[in-house]
């Protein structure tokens, strides 16, 4: 942390989460500078997706990914609440449309309107610029060169079978991957996909 100091300011502890307590000498400027600059490394984003059970618009499963925590949490459907209240801590919730599906699924378990949480939906911004719906499946292979490694309706089928460790584990991917494409947005300012003709194809982004 120390290099990102401006001279006169000096952490003097720090508490859980990552926040820094600081002190300066050389004046408002600099103090207030070096307090935003630890509140932006103690942001809490919250990477989200969620399965939903047999042709109904209820969660089987729901993973998360905290940068303040460095680390997954699995939900089942008992721990929904849990879930939601990890959403309403999150500085920002970002997720591949999850505005339009996965926050419609758990309006069915809240009467809280979870549109109101600071929301990043990558598909609504891509969609924006693009005029047209991108997969996150097109963006992975074009950017990373991976692959998903199951789809939506797999989902349902391995819930219909009971098989919620397999869920777990597939819903886990699609949130490192929204993680890592988000990641990559902000540090080059855009993304690659392949268009319907296998193109590879770039798209500026700003968030």
């Amino acid at each position: 942390m120390r290099p990102i100091f401006a001279a006169g300011v000096r952490i003097i502890s720090r508490r859980p989460g990552g926040r820094a307590q600081v002190r300066c000498n050389l004046g408002l400027f600099f103090c207030a500078a070096a307090i935003l600059i630890s509140v932006a490394v103690a942001k809490n984003i919250v990477y989200f997706d969620l399965e939903t059970q047999i042709s109904k618009m209820q969660m089987s499963v729901g993973v998360t990914y905290s940068t303040a925590r460095g680390g997954y949490t699995i939900y089942g459907e008992p721990q929904i609440h849990d879930l939601i209240s990890e959403l309403q801590r999150a500085d920002l919730v970002v997720g591949f449309n999850n505005l339009r599906f996965d926050y419609e699924v758990l309006h069915g378990y809240t009467p809280l309107d979870l549109t109101q949480i600071p929301t990043l939906d990558m598909l609504v911004e891509l969609q924006a610029t693009l005029n047209h719906r991108l997969s996150l499946d097109s963006i992975a292979t074009a950017t990373f060169e991976v692959e998903k490694t199951a789809e939506g309706l797999q989902a349902i089928r391995w819930f219909k079978e009971g098989k919620l460790l397999e869920i777990a584990e597939y819903c886990c991917y699609d949130v490192k991957i929204t993680k890592l494409v988000h990641e990559y947005g902000v540090q080059h300012r855009q993304l690659h996909y392949h268009n319907r003709f296998g193109k590879k194809m770039t798209v500026p982004v700003k968030w």
